[in-house]
């Protein structure tokens, strides 16, 4: 057997292995990430209300500041596209649409991406006064990917870096809004 062969072969049971891990890694899963900010409910969800905010603390908005944007539509309400398109790998290109608003209570988007993948995701901010002055805001992103791409879930340890991102944008809000 030649060196050409063996390698063949083992590449062979690398991808049969993974496509059989895969049928047993789960296809879905959701986020979700909470941090208490020292400020009113009202205040806080005039302000995450609107998706041109989430330049301001969103970690993947503040990934490539020259990404191109666009925008459709009243900020804040049902129907508002927030379009994205940048040459950073990390950033890609895709659009958050508000599909409902819960006034002074949350908002519920959706996530289309199309380029360096393709996918779908849900993303919800909600808020609930803990006092007077302070607002517990959760967080949470959600999705599903198809056979055998879920592997990647495990793979990339994609969860956990969306996590991160969650933690860290949440971190930056705080740092905004108790600073107005």
């Amino acid at each position: 057997m030649s060196i050409l062969s063996g390698i063949v072969i083992v590449l062979a049971a690398l991808i049969a292995l993974l496509l059989i891990v895969a049928l047993f890694v789960k296809k879905g899963y959701t986020i979700e990430r909470e941090i208490t900010i020292n400020q009113s409910k009202q205040t806080v969800f005039n302000y995450v209300k609107l998706i041109r905010n989430q330049d301001n603390f969103n970690k993947w908005n503040m990934e490539d500041p020259n990404s191109k944007k666009t925008f459709r539509g009243t900020d804040g309400a049902a129907g508002f596209v927030y379009a994205w398109d940048s040459e950073n790998k990390k950033v890609g290109k895709g659009e958050q649409e508000i599909k409902n608003v819960r006034e002074g209570e949350g908002i519920d988007t959706e996530l289309r991406f199309i380029r360096p993948f393709e996918g779908k995701a849900d993303a919800h901010i909600t808020t609930a006064a803990v006092s007077g002055d302070q607002t517990k805001v959760k967080w949470s992103f959600s999705s599903s990917t198809k056979y055998p791409m879920n592997i990647m879930l495990v793979l990339l340890n994609l969860e956990g870096m969306l996590a991160k991102d969650l933690e860290s944008s949440l971190a930056n809000l705080k740092t905004v809004l108790e600073n107005l």
